[in-house]
């Protein structure tokens, strides 16, 4: 992530220190926080009454414990699995394209299509090839992630996103109905741990190389955590400018390792999120 060079604000790190405090202990007392954090106790009173005033906190009647609001509970909640693999995978593909120098994106699964959720092109050395923008669908067949993505994720998964390409009608999706492509398309994409694009795909959704060529070429990989495929990351390059051999040998070391180090943050960051809700629940009154 870029670091601009300005200064921190420290009474909101203050704010925000307390907060998580009273978030981590579920109920605590005045004279706790005060321990626990090593703010005054008028200071703490100031900071109390804000984040209460704000909806963040209430406190109870019975002993005065101060107690996280259960809307900014729910609020926390609704932090998603995508939200996360975002906030994981940015620090790590600024690191691959410094390492590789193409840029890539960032796609999960929409169903019928991947969706671009983030990109580094902006760091990229060859900021020139635009990739997405955020939002941006992929063809789920055709495309290098989509491939990755569909040949990696649960069997049930994979079943109801060919049925539902069965039935879109659109043009780009008609590989679907010949089982026989799909099947092969899987199974190479398998044996060599990456996807690669389809011959006839230049980019466009629907449209071939002989209306659409785009000139470039991508290697994709799957993110995996655990037992489940939560995305797939790429990385894209200028066929005039690297054959497909040369590209693979360069890129998808890079980007496997990278994949790797997304699923493991991600996997981080869910055990550190399931030890703190379960010691909440443990000292909660």
């Amino acid at each position: 992530m870029k670091q601009v060079q300005v200064k921190s604000i420290e009474s909101l790190a203050r704010g925000l220190e307390v907060l998580q405090l009273i978030q981590a202990a579920g109920a605590v007392s005045l004279h706790d926080l005060h321990r626990m954090s090593g703010i005054p106790k008028a200071s703490l009173l100031r900071i109390l009454k804000t984040l209460a005033e704000r909806g963040m906190i209430w406190q109870r009647i019975l002993d005065d414990h101060y107690i996280p609001s259960y809307s900014l509970s729910e609020l926390a909640n609704r932090v998603d699995r995508e939200t996360r693999l975002v906030e994981v995978a940015s620090p790590v593909l600024e690191a691959l394209t410094g390492e590789v120098k193409w840029p890539s994106v960032l796609a999960a699964p929409r169903l019928t299509c991947m969706e671009v959720i983030e990109a580094n092109t902006p760091r990229s050395y060859f900021h020139h090839i635009p990739l997405g923008p955020l939002g941006f669908k992929i063809n789920m067949l055709r495309s290098a992630t989509g491939r990755a993505y569909i040949a990696y994720c649960e069997d049930a998964k994979r079943e109801a996103i060919l049925d539902a390409l069965r039935r879109t009608g659109r043009k780009g999706d008609l590989m679907a109905a010949v089982p026989e492509m799909v099947a092969e398309a899987i199974a190479i994409t398998r044996e060599q741990g990456f996807g690669l694009r389809d011959a006839d795909f230049g980019g466009s959704y629907d449209e071939g190389r002989a209306s659409h060529d785009d000139g470039r070429d991508s290697v994709g990989v799957p993110i995996i955590v655990g037992y489940s495929t939560v995305g797939a990351i790429n990385i894209t390059w200028a066929k005039k400018v690297l054959p497909r051999a040369q590209a693979i040998e360069r890129f998808v070391g890079p980007l496997q390792e990278a994949a790797r180090e997304i699923s493991e943050g991600l996997m981080e960051a869910q055990n550190s999120f399931t030890q703190q809700s379960a010691g909440q629940k443990k000292i909660a009154p």
